[in-house]
């Protein structure tokens, strides 16, 4: 005898249907979010050669110092650097399960992005991020603007990457209404 799960409504569906409570995985809303907390993202994200390697020609970055191992070890650092587009990417993308996931309306950018330590392949990157400033939107009810400081730090505590980054937020009320 086969037994099919039991339905379970879809997100926003009818909460009528029998079957398990289910919890959806999400960020927070922007009434969640508080200023000034240090939001430690984990696990951290270890960087291999194939990672630095297919982000780079994938972006169509044809830097030497990401590609070419023999000309690298006669530059300063003796050795390939990780992308810092890939770095800055990874240090974005970690702190989007616990802060963004699908309680952000869009990215509004990206400021004072700066890399003050290379990362090399076989570092572990961590990321903490910290609510800067908060405001609700005055032309879009329901959603707000938060600035957050992401730091990405590598497996020995050295940060080797900072960007402030600006979202338009859903509130909780206001994005249950609208789903």
């Amino acid at each position: 005898m086969t037994m099919s799960p039991d339905p379970q409504p879809a997100a926003g569906g009818n909460a009528n249907v029998e079957g398990p409570r289910v919890i959806e995985q999400r960020g927070l809303y922007f009434d969640e979010l508080e200023e000034g907390v240090v939001y430690a993202h984990r696990p951290g994200r270890t960087v291999t050669e194939a990672d630095n390697v297919l982000f780079t020609t994938l972006t169509m970055n044809t830097q030497a110092l990401h590609l070419d191992a023999a000309w690298s070890a006669a530059q300063p650092f003796g050795q390939r650097l990780v992308n810092s587009m890939f770095t800055l990417a990874t240090v974005v993308g970690q702190s989007v399960a616990q802060l963004t996931q699908g309680t952000i309306v869009a990215q509004l950018g990206l400021t004072d992005v700066s890399f003050p330590h290379p990362v090399f392949h076989g570092d572990t990157l961590y990321t903490e991020t910290v609510v800067v400033e908060k405001r609700l939107s005055s032309s879009r009810p329901g959603q707000g603007i938060v600035t957050m400081e992401h730091t990405g730090r590598n497996q020995d505590g050295v940060v080797v990457a900072r960007a402030k980054r600006s979202c338009l937020m859903w509130t909780k009320e206001a994005h249950h209404d609208a789903v």
